[in-house]
């Protein structure tokens, strides 16, 4: 008789993780995840200032050209930061109609983790781990949490 341990059966199939550090990869999802990005931004209201800032401190000339000619490869760090503002406005729609999502990055918070501020305020100060923070936040709104 075998007593080994085994995983039951089932239907779940993991996804499979894109690799960013594949060259490959970045160039399939850069000029979708720029396009992305700069429609949130609209959608969002923001200032250029913040949306260079949110897209890691871009200056000014090449945020212009990137928004004139989004063909181009994103480096690891900036794809990251544009799926994570993507998931942001993904979750906010789902959470909220329409009008309240788009608003919900310039509102004064008072969840703890905001500290008063607005959440894009809080993305701004802390960057990649910000915006990760508040993509958690959502997700575990959206769960039920």
């Amino acid at each position: 008789m075998n007593l080994a341990y085994a995983y039951p059966k089932s239907r779940f199939e993991p996804a499979t993780l894109v690799d960013l550090n594949s060259r490959a990869e970045r160039e399939r999802l850069s000029q979708s995840a720029l396009k992305g990005f700069f429609r949130l931004a609209g959608a969002w209201n923001l200032r250029d200032e913040d949306a260079r800032e949110l897209l890691g401190g871009l200056s000014s000339s090449a945020f212009y050209d990137w928004k004139k000619n989004p063909d181009r490869l994103l480096e690891v760090d900036r794809i990251t930061r544009v799926s994570y503002l993507l998931g942001i406005y993904k979750s906010l729609h789902i959470l909220y109609g329409d009008k309240l999502a788009d608003e919900w990055v310039q509102l004064p918070n008072s969840n703890p983790i905001f500290a008063g501020r607005t959440p894009l305020a809080f993305m701004l100060g802390g960057g990649l781990l910000a915006m990760q923070s508040v993509r958690r936040l959502l997700d575990a709104r959206r769960g039920g949490l």
